[in-house]
């Protein structure tokens, strides 16, 4: 891989966006290897949680338009088809993130813009440095939100921040971000790594299964009534209960010791 860099250290996985000298805009390369990428930590038994962050002063700037105007993807008429764009590359990359059985924490250690800031928001955790900014970019060009940024955001800020936010196409600092409820945390920049690789690191040594249902329970009350949510709860409650993790948790609890959580 090039436009990405892989590696696993302690049950964790680092993905990084690798084109720093573009702000890692995204390109159809760059996404078919965040998608392998994603394919690989989720395949691998030894990953309990997963990182993604940009290598040099950004996140993620969003589609690289240059690429894209060099390329555009057209329709079968030869008329230009953002739509297909969409369709075949962004949004099976959001879906393929989104469900990922591992937590997935993203840290912001610059700009994330248009699909870069959906792909940060869409993390489990979102961890941004002090400088870090977030900007619904697509209006400034004549677009609308994507890579599921209209679905994300008023489910995160509220109809109108996330209004404010797709009309105007301003920066969003991080520290507004969190005081919005968009984002888990904001530290200072050089604090960025150590402290998203220690949060990491925790949850690698968690309960993996309760941490993979716990994932699917709250991407799932979204769309679910009350009544389907309970029920819900219900049955991954039964598979929760009947793991090594839930009798070892409980012993060291009455124990009074730190649990020493076996995984699945």
């Amino acid at each position: 891989m090039s436009d990405i860099l892989y590696s696993v250290d302690q049950g964790v996985a680092f993905i990084r966006f690798n084109r720093p000298q573009a702000l890692n805009a995204m390109t159809l390369d760059l996404m078919t290897e965040l998608g392998a990428a994603f394919d690989r930590a989720g395949a691998d038994a030894a990953v309990r949680a997963i990182v993604l962050t940009g290598e040099g002063r950004g996140f993620c700037s969003g589609a690289d338009l240059a690429a894209n105007a060099a390329k555009p993807p057209l329709d079968a008429q030869g008329q230009l088809d953002l739509g297909l764009a969409l369709e075949q590359h962004y949004n099976p990359l959001v879906l393929k993130m989104r469900a990922l059985r591992q937590p997935v924490i993203a840290a912001v250690n610059g700009m994330a813009a248009g699909a870069g800031a959906s792909l940060a928001l869409m993390a489990d955790l979102t961890i941004a440095a002090r400088s870090a900014y977030f900007l619904q970019a697509f209006v400034n060009i004549g677009l609308i939100p994507d890579a599921g940024g209209t679905w994300l955001l008023p489910r995160s800020v509220g109809p109108q921040r996330a209004m404010g936010l797709a009309l105007l196409g301003e920066k969003l600092p991080a520290e507004k971000a969190k005081e919005w409820g968009l984002i888990w945390d904001v530290v200072d920049d050089d604090a960025l790594m150590t402290t998203a690789t220690a949060l990491a690191q925790r949850l690698a040594a968690g309960p993996a299964l309760a941490i993979e249902r716990i994932k699917l329970s709250l991407h799932a009350a979204a769309g679910n009534d009350l009544e389907t949510q309970l029920a819900l709860e219900r049955e991954l409650q039964r598979e929760c209960g009947r793991s090594q993790d839930f009798m070892e948790g409980t012993m060291a609890f009455m124990q009074k010791r730190k649990a020493s959580f076996k995984g699945r």
